[in-house]
C-alpha cells in the first residue's frame, strides 16, 4: 500500500521540515497541526490543516486537537476489509497512510524541579493515541516516532514507491515502546509526586538502554546496561562520564555500583577499593592521597585488577600512586589535569567522572529510592538502605564501656560493613580499615578470613559485624586476635553469653540493634 496522504504532528521539529518536503516531492498529500503547520508553511510546504478535515478548531489551548473520528476511522480503517472501506465511504474519509508524530516533552520537563501543574501540561494525550492507532494498523500505516528515521524512510520510498512489511513492524514497535516509556516515566513521576505505593500492584519500570557490554559475566553471556528514567534527578551511574579507557564490561558496572555506592556514606576525603562487587579496602584521611594509601594497605593483593573510588578530584600525587598499580577503573568527581595527563597513559584503564560523588549525606543522594534484582522469573524490590546510622541509639552491654573515641571508629566500622556481602565483619583502625572478611556461611568463618588475612594489624582494632553473634566463638576468635571493641546488632537468643564472653576477655562490646545483611 503506497503513501498518499500523511500526518505530521511533532513537538521535535528537527529536520520535519526537509522530511515533510521529500515526502511531498513524492506526492504526498500533507496534513498538519497547530505549531508544526506554521514550521512547514514557512518552509513553503503545502499543508491541509486538521480542523479543515474534522470541521473543528483546536480547543481549550490546543488540548484537543487530533481527537476525532475522521482521523481515526481514516488511519484505523484494514484496507483489506471491505465493510471497514463502506464506512469510510458512507462519511467521505479518506484513508491516511502515514502518521508522524512525537510527543511533549514531559520527561525533559520534570528532570527539573517544576510544579504539578506544569508536568501534567507536558502530558501529550493526541500523540501517543495516534501512535497507537497507526501502530495498531501498521499493515497499511507507516508509524514515524523518531526524527533520526526520516532519511531512511525517504531512501526506500523514493528506491522502492512504498515501505516493505518488516520495516513496518519495526516502526510500530519502536512505537508502541516510545508511548510504553512515556506512560512509564509518567507513572513513575506521579507515583513520586503523589507519595503513592512504592510497591503496586502494577509496576512499570521505564528503562533505556546506557550502552551494551562487551559481553555479560562470562564471555558466552550477552549484556547491557539500563537506565531507570528519568536519570537526570537521581543519583545514577548513567550520569558518569567516562573520560578515558576502552568499554565498561557487565563486571566493572557491577563493581563501580558497590563502589559508589559505600563511598557516598563519608564525608571527609575516603578512597574505596572494590574487588569482585565488595570492598576491600576503605579508609577516610584529612587528603586524599592519605586515604589512598590506608585503603591500599588492607589487603594490597585484592587491589590488582579492582575498581578504586574517590568522593575528592583525583590529585597528581594519588594519580602517580595509581599509576604504579593494575586497576581497571578509577571513578572520582573529577581529575586534575596533571592526574589526567598521567592515567591516560595507562591504555586500559577505565576514568569515570561523576560529579555527583562529592560528599553529601547517603539520604540526601538516595532518599526514596528503590533498589531492584532480579530473580529466576521475576524482580526483588525493596527500599534503599538509608538509615541514618546513630549511636545515641547504641546500647553498651559490657562491663567496659567505649571511649569518644571507639565510638567514632565504631561508626565508620559500621558504615563500612553495611556494604559487605554477608556473613560480613570488618577490622578498623579510626578510619581505616585493617582486614575485612565477608560472603561466608558463618560469622566466625568471616572473622577467621580477615584475620588470616590483618595478621598483627588486627590488634587493638574494632570489630564490626552485619550480623548479631549467634555463638561466643566469633568473641573469642576477635579477642586472640588482639581485637579491643565489638559492634553488632544484638539479637541473638544467646546474647547473654556471648556478652560473657566479651567481659571475660574484657572487650568492650555495643549492640545497635540494626541489622546489614546483604545477599
Amino acid at each position: 500500500m503506497a503513501v498518499r496522504r500523511a500526518i505530521i504532528s511533532v513537538f521535535d521539529k528537527r529536520g520535519v521540515g526537509r522530511f515533510a518536503k521529500e515526502l511531498q516531492e513524492l506526492g504526498v498529500e500533507i496534513l498538519s497541526t497547530g505549531g508544526t503547520a506554521k514550521v512547514l508553511k514557512k518552509g513553503g510546504i503545502q499543508v491541509k490543516e486538521i480542523p479543515s478535515l474534522t470541521g473543528f478548531s483546536e480547543m481549550l489551548d490546543g488540548r484537543v486537537k487530533t481527537l476525532h473520528p475522521v482521523l481515526y476511522a481514516g488511519i484505523l480503517a484494514r484496507r483489506d476489509n471491505k465493510k471497514d472501506l463502506e464506512g469510510l465511504a458512507r462519511y467521505n474519509i479518506k484513508t491516511i497512510d502515514m502518521v508522524v508524530c512525537n510527543l511533549y516533552p514531559f520527561e525533559s520537563v520534570t528532570s527539573q524541579k517544576v510544579s504539578l501543574e506544569r508536568a501534567l501540561e507536558n502530558i501529550d494525550i493526541g500523540g501517543p493515541t495516534l501512535l497507537r492507532a497507526s501502530a495498531k494498523n501498521f499493515k497499511d500505516v507507516v508509524v514515524v516516532v523518531d526524527p533520526g528515521q526520516y532519511k531512511e524512510i525517504i531512501k526506500e520510498l523514493s528506491e522502492k514507491g512504498d515501505l516493505g512489511e518488516q520495516k513496518r513492524k519495526e516502526l510500530a514497535l519502536k512505537a508502541f515502546a516510545h508511548t510504553a516509556r512515556y506512560d512509564g516515566v509518567i507513572a513513575h513521576y506521579l507515583r513520586r509526586s503523589f507519595n503513592g505505593d512504592s510497591f503496586p500492584r502494577d509496576l512499570v519500570l521505564p528503562l533505556e538502554l546506557v550502552k551494551k557490554t562487551r559481553y555479560g559475566e562470562n564471555p558466552h553471556q550477552r549484556g547491557a546496561f539500563y537506565k531507570v528514567l528519568p536519570a537526570e534527578r537521581d543519583f545514577s551511574l548513567a550520569n558518569a562520564r567516562q573520560l578515558h579507557g576502552k568499554m565498561l564490561s557487565y563486571n566493572n558496572l557491577l563493581d563501580v555500583s558497590c563502589a559508589v555506592e559505600c563511598i557516598n556514606e563519608f564525608e571527609m576525603p575516603t578512597t574505596v577499593v572494590v574487588k569482585h562487587d565488595t570492598p576491600c579496602g576503605i579508609a577516610s584521611a584529612h587528603s586524599l592521597e592519605e586515604a589512598w594509601k590506608h585503603a591500599w594497605k588492607t589487603d594490597t593483593a585484592s587491589v590488582f585488577g579492582g575498581i578504586v573510588a574517590f568522593n575528592r578530584e583525583v590529585t597528581e600525587e594519588a594519580a602517580r600512586e595509581l599509576s604504579r598499580l593494575f586497576i581497571e577503573v578509577i571513578i572520582a568527581p573529577g581529575f586534575s589535569g596533571a592526574a589526567l595527563e598521567l592515567l591516560e597513559r595507562k591504555k586500559n584503564i577505565r576514568l569515570l567522572e561523576f560529579p555527583d560523588l562529592f560528599p553529601k549525606s547517603i539520604a540526601e543522594n538516595r532518599e526514596g529510592s528503590l533498589a531492584y534484582r532480579s530473580i529466576l522469573g521475576g524482580l526483588l524490590v525493596q527500599d534503599r538502605d538509608t538509615k541514618k546510622i546513630d549511636p545515641s541509639e547504641w546500647k553498651t552491654v559490657t562491663k567496659k564501656k567505649p571511649t569518644k573515641r571507639d565510638l567514632d571508629a565504631m561508626v565508620f566500622a559500621v558504615k563500612c560493613v553495611r556494604h559487605l556481602k554477608s556473613n560480613a565483619v570488618v577490622f578498623v583502625k579510626g578510619t581505616r580499615t585493617v582486614a575485612i572478611g565477608e560472603g561466608q556461611t558463618s560469622r566466625v568463618g568471616a572473622s577467621l578470613t580477615a584475620i588470616l588475612k590483618g595478621k598483627k594489624k588486627i590488634k587493638g582494632s574494632v570489630m564490626a559485624s552485619d550480623g548479631f553473634f549467634p555463638f561466643r566463638d566469633a568473641v573469642e576468635v576477635a579477642a586472640e586476635a588482639g581485637v579491643r571493641v565489638l559492634v553488632q546488632p544484638g539479637g541473638s537468643i544467646r546474647d547473654k553469653k556471648v556478652i560473657g564472653a566479651a567481659n571475660e576477655y574484657k572487650i568492650k562490646m555495643v549492640f545497635t540493634g540494626q541489622r546489614y545483611f546483604r545477599h
